[in-house]
């Protein structure tokens, strides 16, 4: 595989992550990303502990955690009653449990970290204005098809290109994502314009009946993230588009004035309709692959798309790490070992929004019951299978190792 790069359609996250760590381990490595230049829209994002295990495989561990905002606790509040349903502390005792620490960062600056790294390295090419709008491959390699009609070979072809991946397109042809008829509000404050008395160091999110509110700091304090979501059955795709203040607020008129008036310090409102897929058994055709929000695209309710597109660059990278074996049968072990885990967080997500998150009435009380009763242990028990190191062993185990 020396002689020819292996090809990454899309230069988010999960393409860059995937990047470095093919580079670590000796492949030269080619980027198209579409846009003008390499960047990310959006805010905040939240970092499981399996983010950190990724970080330090693929190289960035320093960098990654310079730049990272580290919180208290996760905190989730009944959004009607201003009350506090429970917390789960990110203390010593959950960093010994899970084996890395829980953070929030800035996209633009974890995007970043990976991409100081690919510019640095001798074997990363990044291109721009470069889509993929397809492939063609044979028994030696694959071609990646530019929108100008230009073609590049490599000996394999990863469609690292989001929701909408043209590769999967060709791949699977399984129409459109699945709108969710849930719609997302994002803003980025400074953070004295928070209410001091809401100035938490955690990840806190408000559940309401069809709605959540959820606000963290970002950029070593300078700044608070503020995400509001609200079930109002939105019936087509939008994404990063300016809105008014009054149209964020008319979500939310039912909500404690505690919380409501987050949504009052909030500015420049962009609103994104959120879709994801279902599960899919079919990741990979011969010498291509999909890879993060292109194989399994979900809802943000268990904050693990960028994490789940970094767990996918561990285990590629893994994989052409590993000595032996034809490039198809890699890509096919890629596709096994990440399949199922990403299924469960893309099901479970949908399952947390509807039953976590915005339900009422009695509904509401039972969960209120049910999570305010359990101890830290207990919540560490819950959610180990997906922040601890079991994961990530599981990712970069191979059967020719």
């Amino acid at each position: 595989m020396a002689d020819r790069p292996i090809l990454i359609a899309g230069g988010g996250i999960g393409g860059l992550a995937l990047a470095c760590g093919l580079s670590q381990r000796g492949h030269r490595v080619l980027v198209f990303e579409k846009a003008a230049e390499f960047g990310e829209i959006g805010a905040g994002i939240q970092l499981g502990p399996n983010a950190f295990h990724a970080f330090d495989f693929l190289g960035v561990g320093d960098a990654a955690r310079e730049m990272a905002v580290y919180i208290d606790n996760l905190r989730l509040m009944d959004a009607i009653t201003g009350q506090e349903i429970t917390r789960v502390p990110l203390d010593e005792g959950f960093r010994k449990r899970m084996g890395n620490p829980y953070a929030v960062v800035h996209r633009g600056e974890l995007h970043g970290v990976f991409l100081k790294a690919c510019q640095e390295s001798p074997l990363v090419e990044l291109r721009t204005e470069s889509t993929v709008v397809g492939y063609d491959q044979n028994d030696e390699d694959v071609s990646a098809i530019l929108a100008d009609g230009t073609r590049h070979r490599g000996v394999a072809l990863i469609g690292a290109d989001g929701l909408w991946s043209n590769i999967r397109k060709q791949m699977l042809d399984d129409g459109m994502p699945r709108v969710s008829g849930h719609t997302t509000y994002r803003s980025v404050i400074p953070v004295e314009d928070m209410p001091e008395e809401l100035r938490w160091n955690a990840a806190t999110l408000w559940a309401g009946p069809r709605c959540h509110i959820v606000h963290y700091p970002l950029s070593g304090w300078k700044l608070f993230n503020l995400v509001v979501t609200y079930h109002n059955d939105a019936p087509e795709p939008v994404a990063g588009k300016p809105v008014s203040h009054e149209e964020v607020r008319r979500g939310f008129e039912h909500v404690h004035p505690t919380a409501r008036q987050i949504i009052d310090k909030g500015r420049n409102w962009k609103l994104w309709v959120l879709c994801d897929r279902d599960p899919v058994s079919r990741w990979v055709d011969g010498r291509v692959a999909l890879l993060g929000d292109a194989a399994h695209p979900m809802l943000q309710y268990f904050a693990q798309g960028a994490c789940m597109a970094m767990e996918d660059a561990v285990c590629l990278a893994a994989e052409f790490g590993a000595d032996g074996g034809e490039v198809e049968e890699r890509l096919a072990f890629y596709q096994d070992k990440r399949r199922l885990r990403t299924a469960r967080v893309q099901l479970q997500s949908r399952e947390i929004g509807q039953h976590v998150y915005h339900p009422e009435g009695t509904h509401a009380e039972l969960r209120n019951a049910i999570m305010s009763a359990k101890t830290a242990e207990e919540w560490y028990d819950t959610i180990e299978w997906l922040y601890g190191t079991t994961g990530l062993e599981g990712a970069v185990s191979s059967r020719r190792n």
